[in-house]
């Protein structure tokens, strides 16, 4: 039993460090950018979708693009519950606006698909965070295995929940959302070579590509699995008619939220030309902005868990731009009470 326990879980080798931003996932080639070298390729994403929405909504090339709103969701691990709660109080309020593109990382990519499609699936999202339990997220391993496992946990529940809510026909909806001009991005981290991933969910879902429902259930996994408590994620690759796998991972193991990267400023000017318009950004985050007091067991579970939450909490704050959050969250809490006031009151 020692000897088998003592071999590692085997997994096809990653691509060359340098050559990582070639590999491509199903042959779709904007299926993903890497945020730290590859703005350019984001601004050309942009542009395409702005092509898109000029011709689902007839508006000429020189025709006055409308104001955009975008929303960006933070990681927060089971705290998403709060920016579920804020999605579903402020479809009630009836002010929820249309967002040109939605991001996420870890709990606000589960949350991400709902958002992006709108009202319409709040019962779902609702269902999601205040009906399910610990059990269907994951698996306790047992401690004679975990030395020889790659995670603490197993989170084939979650893939499972994962499967059945993002299903054939919201994988449908999110693909003609993409083809009117809109996007649904998510946050993943490429172990192997510790960089940041944005992944384009709605070229995947346009694609029509074999396997592309799966490889979405996967990223949406990926993005939660936080290093060491959930298992990472195997995504095969293939570059220059190679095969190869790259481990992914939590997306706020790099940054808890993002909107697009800053590089894009570089590349493109957001105020003038092509992509010139008036934009609103929303941001979600998911989260305390102070420190919660618990008294920790002195289990590893417990130890874990907390030690997660912690970095989680100040990961993810910044001092610069803490009014803003402070505004944003004071709102969301609102809103939230409302949201479950209704709940408890059976509304």
């Amino acid at each position: 039993m020692a000897l088998n326990g003592c071999a590692t879980t085997e997994r096809l080798p990653s691509p060359a460090a340098n050559l990582t931003d070639r590999a491509t996932v199903l042959g779709i080639p904007n299926a993903r950018f890497y945020a730290d070298t590859q703005g350019a390729e984001i601004v050309h994403e942009a542009l395409r979708a702005v092509g898109r929405e000029r011709a689902a909504d007839s508006i000429g090339p020189s025709g006055r693009l409308p104001p955009a709103n975008y929303l960006g969701l933070s990681g927060g691990s089971d705290n998403g519950a709060f920016g579920a709660g804020l999605l579903v109080g402020w479809s009630d309020a009836g002010t929820r606006p249309e967002f040109k593109l939605v991001s996420g990382v870890s709990t606000g990519a589960l949350i991400s698909p709902f958002a992006f499609l709108g009202s319409v699936y709040d019962p779902q999202l609702r269902t999601v965070y205040t009906g399910v339990q610990p059990s269907n997220i994951y698996e306790k391993r047992s401690i004679l295995s975990i030395p020889f496992s790659d995670s603490f946990a197993d989170t084939t529940p979650l893939y499972g929940l994962i499967s059945r809510y993002v299903d054939d026909a919201m994988v449908a909806a999110i693909a003609r959302e993409y083809g009117k001009g809109r996007l649904l991005l998510i946050g993943t981290t490429n172990l192997d070579v510790e960089r940041p991933v944005i992944w384009n969910v709605g070229a995947i879902a346009a694609s029509g590509k074999p396997g592309a429902i799966e490889l979405i259930h996967k990223l949406l996994l990926a993005s939660a699995a936080v290093p060491g408590a959930f298992p990472p994620v195997m995504i095969d690759v293939e570059l220059d008619g190679r095969h190869f796998q790259e481990m992914q991972v939590d997306g706020g193991a790099v940054a808890q939220m993002f909107l697009y990267p800053a590089s894009v400023g570089v590349h493109a000017d957001l105020k003038q030309g092509p992509l010139a318009r008036e934009r609103h950004a929303y941001l979600i985050r998911n989260s305390r902005l102070d420190p919660q007091w618990a008294s920790t067991d002195r289990a590893l579970f417990s130890i874990v868990g907390r030690a997660i939450d912690s970095m989680i909490q100040y990961s993810g704050y910044k001092r610069r731009g803490a009014n803003l959050c402070n505004l944003s969250a004071r709102w969301g809490r609102l809103q939230s009470r409302l949201y479950r006031h209704r709940l408890h009151h059976g509304a």
